[in-house]
């Protein structure tokens, strides 16, 4: 009788592939959503701000209290790489603690019943995954760690300086997906513009570009975490031109105002990043998602004013909104002018309005036009609607389209298969096409 796992995956997609690696190794367990079945209990824990820290820490805390005596109860990842001693001193319910650089030696620490916590952080590179959420759809990680600075990210006191995989191994990852019928990819990192710079190699996402549409299969992908000062005008250039990568433009600025600029250690200003920012919004069937931290110590009225009327000016076609956090290990940990609690919160909430706004323009304007989009399953809104994405889209966070129809000469809608569509109506915060071309 095979020994059943219940593994849990926090935070951000990067975690999500580490998550997939240990399925990878775990293969001989029969996974199981019921806890009290379950032989060994895996979290992967985030511990990038305070809210994701406490979601680990209560997440962990409540699986143990579920569990069977004699399971084994794992935490993993970032959260217990950035505070080994203490959570190891302090959480005598978990059996096993390992961090950011044994995600592929999961099946020895559960043998060997002891904690462990690698000098060097994971890189997939070649590890067998088990991708989950899609058939067709797979994240792909380019590197861990990042060279920049910024004021309030701890991130590069627990996952190190840039270290990125070889280009043949990440085409090789997708090559082998696409042979299983993945056929749209992300790519992610911490810091996606800077691929290959440890390397010395300056623009290594344009290779990237070019080596991934050597791959036949490869149907649609794109680039997660662009970072200002690290984008350049040939790589947006490059992304344009590109018959596999789509237009689709995810950088988290941050903030617009110079003199906060600055304070964060973003390393550019204002200038830059609206050029960078004009370029993107002028290309065709272009898509610009960012991110603004509220908050930050020293942000004033003025500049939190500036940032908003930035944010509800240009024209995002979606915006992360983010309460900073006061994380030990960064430089604004020591700054003295720090925000008080209910002021960052009113000004996350006047910003996330902002942001629910804009959202809302992207949506009304696509009423009318044809795009491509894939079709994911069955609704949780209603028996008779399919949920589907535009193909441009991220999974899971740029939205969900309702198709409530389709012409006559189409049969049967099949699930992971893009459509041609058209866009006809607008419920809420979510779109509604009528198929009327058939699969791809």
């Amino acid at each position: 009788m095979s020994k059943k796992l219940h593994i849990v995956s926090l935070g951000c997609t990067k975690n999500l592939i580490d998550t997939e690696v240990m399925m990878g190794k775990l293969q001989n367990f029969e996974l199981t959503d019921n806890i009290q079945d379950a032989d060994v209990i895996i979290v992967n824990t985030c511990g990038f701000i305070d809210a994701a820290k406490e979601e680990s820490l209560n997440t962990v805390l409540s699986l143990h209290n579920a569990r069977k005596e004699e399971s084994l109860l794992v935490m993993a990842g970032c959260l217990t790489e950035r505070y080994q001693e203490e959570l190891m001193r302090e959480i005598p319910e978990v059996d096993i603690f390992t961090g950011v650089g044994d995600y592929d030696k999961i099946d020895e620490l559960l043998v060997e019943k002891k904690s462990r916590f690698s000098e060097e952080v994971f890189l997939i590179d070649g590890a067998e995954r088990i991708v989950t959420g899609s058939t067709y759809h797979a994240y792909i990680k380019l590197s861990e760690g990042c060279n920049q600075s910024c004021s309030f990210c701890a991130i590069p006191s627990f996952k190190g300086k840039l270290n990125s995989r070889d280009l043949d191994s990440v085409a090789k990852e997708v090559e082998g997906l696409v042979k299983k019928g993945y056929y749209d990819f992300s790519f992610i990192s911490q810091d996606s513009s800077s691929y290959l710079r440890d390397q010395n190699i300056k623009d290594g996402l344009s290779l990237l570009i070019q080596r991934i549409e050597l791959i036949e299969g490869v149907k649609s992908a794109r680039v997660l975490y662009l970072y200002p000062s690290t984008t350049s005008m040939a790589l947006l250039k490059n992304i344009a031109k590109s018959e596999i990568f789509h237009n689709y433009f995810d950088m988290p600025i941050q903030h617009i105002n110079d003199d906060m600029l600055r304070m964060m250690q973003r390393g550019f200003g204002k200038k830059k990043t609206m050029k960078l920012l004009d370029f993107m919004r002028n290309l065709p069937n272009s898509f610009v998602r960012t991110s603004f931290i509220v908050g930050h110590p020293n942000e004033t009225p003025e500049m939190f004013e500036e940032m908003c009327e930035f944010a509800s000016s240009f024209g995002f076609d979606r915006i992360n909104v983010f309460s900073y956090s006061d994380e030990e290990t960064t430089s604004a940990f020591d700054y003295e002018m720090k925000i008080d609690d209910e002021t960052k919160s009113k000004r996350v909430e006047i910003l996330g309005d902002i942001a629910v706004e804009a959202t809302k323009k992207s949506l009304q304007s696509e009423l009318g036009k044809e795009c491509e989009l894939i079709i994911d399953g069955e609704s949780d809104e209603h028996e008779f609607l399919l949920s589907a994405r535009k193909l441009i889209w991220a999974p899971e966070i740029d939205g969900e389209i309702y198709v409530n129809d389709r012409t006559d000469e189409l049969q049967e809608l099949e699930f992971a298969k893009i459509y041609k569509a058209k866009i006809t109506d607008i419920a809420g915060d979510v779109l509604t096409a009528t198929v009327d071309n058939a699969a791809k």
